[in-house]
């Protein structure tokens, strides 16, 4: 990332009103990073990290794995970090080629076309909930295991959907309410690949 003198400035104010936390450092660097998009501190509260999510997501990462999302906003906002860095493959539910479908929404009925080519991926639903939707049920029916799931989409009537992101044994970062946005989901998405990226040059082998 290219910093500028206002970008540091601006996250040194975050770091100064948060105060004190119980995240990790990595965790808390994806926080700051979407207070920082958003200008909401509340995410400090709503973002919740399952065991290993970072891990995981991170290893998925290095090892080239497909990114699902459901908004194109989410693919043209990674593409150019993820070319400078792991490479990995991202589609979109909402743009996949898919047969008409009366009953699902295309964001559902592209994510489920997608899974079943890329059943581990990573996935991450910013905005859509029927997106979200489909991949609660293909999980719960093992059609899918995801590397990782980000999903940040304002959930108001799904009590099914909040209640897997709580308990799920997936690895999963997610808004517990009813805040978030293709913003935040793009935002933790690129957090975590220059988390990644970092933990990957410091570990690999100098040439």
């Amino acid at each position: 990332m290219d910093w500028h003198l206002t970008d540091a400035q601006s996250l040194t104010i975050i770091d100064g009103e948060v105060n004190s936390h119980e995240l990790s450092p990595a965790e808390y660097e994806i926080v700051r990073q979407v207070i920082y998009s958003t200008g909401d501190f509340d995410y400090l509260s709503l973002l919740r990290f399952s065991p290993e999510s970072l891990a995981r997501g991170a290893a998925a990462l290095a090892a080239q794995t497909s990114i699902v999302v459901d908004t194109p906003a989410i693919q043209i906002a990674i593409a150019p970090l993820l070319q400078k860095t792991f490479g990995n493959p991202v589609y979109c539910t909402t743009t996949a080629i898919t047969r008409p479908q009366n009953r699902k929404t295309q964001a559902a009925w592209g994510l489920e076309t997608i899974a079943k080519s890329h059943p581990e991926a990573i996935f991450v639903i910013g905005q859509e909930q029927t997106a979200l939707t489909s991949l609660v049920e293909l999980s719960e029916r093992k059609v899918i295991q995801p590397a990782l799931t980000i999903a940040t989409p304002p959930v108001f009537v799904e009590q099914d959907m909040k209640e897997w992101l709580q308990n799920s044994s997936l690895a999963r970062i997610y808004i517990d309410g009813r805040k978030g946005g293709t913003v935040v989901a793009a935002t933790i998405l690129s957090s975590l690949v220059k988390l990644a990226w970092q933990a990957y040059q410091l570990n690999s082998p100098s040439v």
